[in-house]
């Protein structure tokens, strides 16, 4: 029996893992796949307070370090479902686990959507990015194509407009779906130009580096290279927190409806990190959920 596991070894999992060890509870963190989740693809972070540069695998390495240094157990596991046994909780997964502890916080993060493109993996964070926020400093006086039309697409070229030589927006379908007010606050700019109903085809490379794009038109099937140094996609996040809808409200996108308190509707269960519903996904705000659910599970135990 442990006092609280932990579903998910990004940043607010394993934060959520080291504040409750250091408030007395024993802490289990089952991941799926590797510590550190969506910053892992950042290979440089510089919008952390405190340390001028360092990579997302350092970070994750580090802070993996200090929750194993300060007693948290791990598993590499799926976790498929929780169960709600009233005076404990049930974590099952894939591989045949069960794991029982007084309270569960999920911290399942998300995954982007992808172009499905022959090469895509292998070019995140080495040309491909999701975050301009975290990387647009990395191609300040170059060309960058931004994939989507969306409002979070128009708000990453808006933040690429002010750095970056070019901006191209890449929509596939006729016209931005975005806010009209983002759409003219981006397209006023010189720098910035739209190619809409369009899709990307193949990802041109030189050397293992991102050189530009293959769209074709949707309407004349025409095809052109576009020159680019960088591309931003922004078509899109999924959660995983479906097999969780039983124990905590989701919202019409599929992320935890929870506030800043983290809390659910299910006593015991909390949820951290950017499977939450929130307006900023970055790694300060994942740090901060992570601390704010694990002090939350430390109260509900210490008050039973």
């Amino acid at each position: 029996m442990y006092d609280i596991i932990v579903v998910g070894g990004g940043p607010a999992g394993m934060t959520a893992a080291l504040y409750a060890q250091r408030n007395g509870k024993k802490a289990l963190v089952i991941e799926k796949t590797g510590f550190g989740g969506q910053i892992t693809h950042s290979p440089k972070v510089e919008n952390y307070p405190g340390t001028l540069q360092m990579s997302g695998n350092e970070f994750a390495d580090k802070t993996l370090e200090q929750i194993l240094a300060q007693g948290a157990e791990i598993e590499f596991e799926n976790v498929t479902a929780v169960e709600d046994l009233g005076e404990s909780k049930l974590v099952l997964t894939e591989e045949g686990g069960r794991y029982e502890a007084l309270a569960v916080i999920l911290a399942t993060g998300v995954k982007h959507r992808m172009l499905g493109l022959e090469g895509e993996d292998a070019l995140v964070g080495e040309g491909i990015s999701f975050c301009a926020v975290c990387d647009g400093d990395f191609y300040a006086g170059q060309t960058v194509c931004v994939a989507g039309g969306g409002n979070s697409a128009l708000q990453e070229a808006i933040l690429l407009a002010e750095k970056c030589r070019e901006v191209i927006v890449l929509q596939d379908l006729p016209r931005c779906t975005g806010e009209q007010r983002l759409q003219d606050a981006l397209f006023s700019r010189p720098n910035v130009r739209l190619i809409a109903d369009t899709k990307i085809n193949r990802l041109l490379t030189e050397g293992g580096a991102l050189k530009g794009v293959e769209i074709e038109s949707r309407t004349t099937g025409a095809r052109q290279a576009v020159p680019c140094e960088g591309l931003f996609v922004a078509i899109g996040l999924i959660p995983e927190n479906e097999p969780f809808k039983a124990l905590a409200e989701l919202n019409t996108y599929g992320y935890f409806d929870s506030d800043e308190r983290c809390e659910t509707r299910t006593p015991g269960i909390y949820v951290a990190g950017d499977c939450r519903s929130k307006g900023v996904r970055q790694l300060a705000t994942a740090i901060a959920d992570g601390a704010t659910a694990a002090l939350a599970a430390c109260r509900y135990i210490n008050e039973r």
